[in-house]
């Protein structure tokens, strides 16, 4: 079956996209609002944009109202904010943090995330998360202001967290980073297997 995307309304071409583009790692991303308010979000369009300088992206996809996501205000506000790698662990609440409430109300509070102070920038960090990038906002672009529009988020690595039993000398254990996917809808997936191969 082939799609033409010009003939496809918003709801197929973000299903298509969506649900094909798979897993996809979660950037659970903590900031703090210029009143002080904490803010604990995920967003699954997550990437490692560049190595050398360190800097990592993630789109936010706006929303029908046109109205920037916490997130995103908060960054444009005070520039600082951490990404906290999700695991199986921590997957229940950070599918709490999803849900609508207001500015002024916490998602660490809401979900019963314990938090920890980060090294470099103001946001906490997620306690419990395995691998954690603190971050200085270094660049916005948008692709489109209608709903379901893209808008890339760039973001300066500014110290990284790695749990203790994780980090080797060859670097992070891939096998016990017990790191969550996003699949298409509300599907999860898991790294319960891990296969390595020699690049020819």
């Amino acid at each position: 079956m082939n799609f033409d995307i010009t003939e496809l309304g918003v709801q197929e071409k973000y299903r298509l996209l969506n649900g094909g583009v798979t897993p996809r790692p979660i950037a659970w991303i903590s900031t703090r609002s210029k009143e002080g308010v904490d803010n604990l979000a995920p967003y699954s369009f997550f990437t490692v944009a560049s190595c050398n300088p360190p800097v990592l992206l993630y789109t936010q996809v706006n929303q029908r109202t046109g109205v920037d996501k916490d997130t995103l205000q908060n960054l444009r506000e005070t520039g600082e904010c951490v990404i906290n790698i999700v695991n199986s662990h921590l997957l229940e609440q950070m599918n709490q943090t999803s849900a609508s409430i207001s500015i002024n109300e916490s998602e660490f509070d809401l979900a019963g995330i314990e938090q920890s102070t980060s090294r470099t920038v103001a946001p906490p960090s997620v306690k419990g998360s395995p691998i954690r990038y603190e971050c200085t906002l270094r660049e916005i672009i948008s692709l489109g202001d209608l709903p379901a529009g893209g808008t890339l988020v760039l973001l300066d690595v500014k110290s990284v967290f790695v749990r203790d039993d994780i980090y080797t000398d060859e670097g992070i254990n891939q096998e016990l980073i017990d790191s969550v996917g996003k699949m298409g809808g509300d599907g999860y997936s898991f790294t319960t297997k891990y296969l390595a191969l020699n690049r020819p």
